[in-house]
Formats: structure tokens, sequence, C-alpha cells
């Protein structure tokens, strides 16, 4: 879990296994403040936070759940625009066949990572493509990405074949986003193994919440083996009119505490309009709700 000094703001990465009291008080190794993580028993003794998170640590980010109509595209895109808006570099990574993300920003016939890794090209950079919003940029997907769930699922270590290559040019960049399919399998599982924190876009729906269990339980394994990975669970398409949302987002709140980010994407007419036009949000209606909702996000990950 991340935790934040009350006083300067660093952020400290601690094991989920170690807060294990109702009340834990801690102590700021940069500036010595001690504060207490609420719950109801406090301890004599404060914990030190040592373990600071750095920046590489939301340098690849992935966008994932199983269950499909989430706004994980939608929030993959928008995310990316408000972060790059805000003066950050940024690469999207179309990771998944049915290529949206890369239709929506503008392309359509490109090379994909099925090129890169069949040697059609000399490396990963002759596959970035630049987009016509400042600050980010495109690994595109193309039909021929299918190929390679057959022709590498079965060989050793297949889930490290896109960590490996954005280790190439990760430092190019201040944040690297990962669409992914809605499936967890070839692509999902190597964008998890790149990644450092998922996102995991929720509606407030049954089927959606039981695609961030899996997701949930896949990072649990993950973490056991090892790899070094966070993850948030965000609202999307939240309509506070209806009492059954209002309801199952009592239950995520209540069921993933801390890891369910504070800003929540409500439904809006103008995020249906900019899919029309083919516009991220900011730049169809930069006043509009969801605008404001993904900026907040964009603010709340890199805080």
């Amino acid at each position: 879990m991340i935790i934040t000094c009350d006083s300067c703001k660093t952020r400290y990465k601690v094991a989920d296994d170690i807060i294990n009291k109702p009340t834990f008080k801690v102590r700021c190794h940069k500036c010595n403040y001690r504060f207490i993580i609420h719950k109801n028993d406090p301890l004599d003794d404060s914990f030190l936070l040592q373990d600071e998170v750095s920046a590489d640590d939301h340098r690849i980010i992935a966008l994932s759940n199983q269950k499909g109509g989430v706004a994980k595209t939608t929030t993959c895109l928008n995310l990316a625009v408000s972060l790059a808006h805000m003066g950050k570099k940024v690469l999207v990574v179309d990771f998944d066949v049915q290529a949206n993300l890369t239709i929506l920003l503008g392309f359509r016939q490109t090379r994909s990572f099925y090129e890169l890794l069949n040697k059609e090209v000399k490396g990963i950079n002759d596959i970035i493509l630049h987009t016509k919003y400042p600050n980010l940029s495109l690994l595109p997907s193309n039909s021929k990405m299918a190929l390679l769930k057959k022709r590498y699922l079965t060989q050793h270590n297949f889930e490290y074949l896109l960590r490996n290559r954005l280790q190439e040019i990760e430092k190019k960049y201040d944040h690297i986003l990962i669409d992914t399919p809605p499936s967890i399998e070839f692509f999902t599982l190597n964008a998890l193994i790149a990644a450092k924190l998922v996102i995991v876009p929720t509606t407030c729906e049954y089927l959606s919440i039981h695609g961030v269990s899996q997701i949930s339980d896949i990072i649990k394994v993950l973490k056991g083996i090892d790899h070094d990975i966070e993850y948030k669970v965000l609202i999307t398409m939240f309509d506070a009119r209806k009492t059954s949302e209002k309801v199952i987002y009592e239950k995520i709140r209540h069921k993933y505490g801390a890891m369910v980010c504070k800003t929540v994407i409500e439904i809006d007419d103008k995020m249906q309009e900019s899919h029309i036009v083919n516009l991220p949000i900011l730049y169809y209606d930069e006043k509009s709700k969801s605008a404001g909702q993904y900026q907040d996000l964009a603010l709340e990950i890199t805080e």
C-alpha cells in the first residue's frame, strides 16, 4: 500500500502485511513527522517509513479489467491526454488486437508490436507514432497482433516480451500507459508484468466487480513472485441517480478501501459526444465534467 506523509507529502510504499493492526503509528524518514494510519488500537512504537515511492513507480501504467464496457480504452486515452496536457511526456501502448485506441488517435494502417517481434523493423522507435496532441505518442496495434498469441504463448517467458522492449525506451517518457483487451491472457499478462501500477476501471455493476477481483488476485500472485506492482480501482461511468449504483459503489469502497481512486468518473453526455467526433474529452469540451475528472485523476496519480 502507499502511505503519504501528512506533513511533507512524501509518499512511501509499505507491504500490505505490515499494516495488520487497527491503528498504526508511523514516522516519516524525510521530515521525522509522526502520524497515525487510522483504525483503532494505537501502538507504543512508531514504524519508520523509509521506502520512498519514486517517479519510476508510476512510469508504466496498465489499464485492465476482464469485463468489457468499463471505459478502459476511454480512460487510457483521456488520462494520457490529461497527463500530456500537464507537460508530461506520454506514450500510450495499444496492446489490444481490436486497435480501438489506435483508431481513436486517428491511425488505421500502421505497424505494430507484431512487426517489431517479427523483425520487420529495426527497433521499437520505428513503430512509435507522434500524435496530433502535444507530448503524446502511440505504439499502435493492428490485426496482425492476433498472431502473437499463437506464435509466442507456448514459449518460455512469453509474458516478458513487452516489458523487455519497453525497457529500451521507458526513460524517454514520464508515463507509459498500456491499454489491454477485456480478458486475462497473453496481452494482459505482458502488460501486468511491464507495469508498476495497474488502474482497474470498473462500473458499479456485479460482473465488472468480478473482473476487479480477478485482476487483484493475479496481482497478489505477481507480488508473491517478487514483482513490484500496485493497483488502484477507478469507478467509471458512475450515475449517482441510480440507487443500485450507489449501493455497489459503497461495497467497492468498503472492500478495496485505500486502493480505490479518490477521483470518480461520472456518466457524461459530453463524453459520448466526444467519441462521435473522435476527440479526447479535453479537446472536445475542456469545461465538461468528464474533462475535469480526468484531469483530477492525472493529478491524483502524479501527486
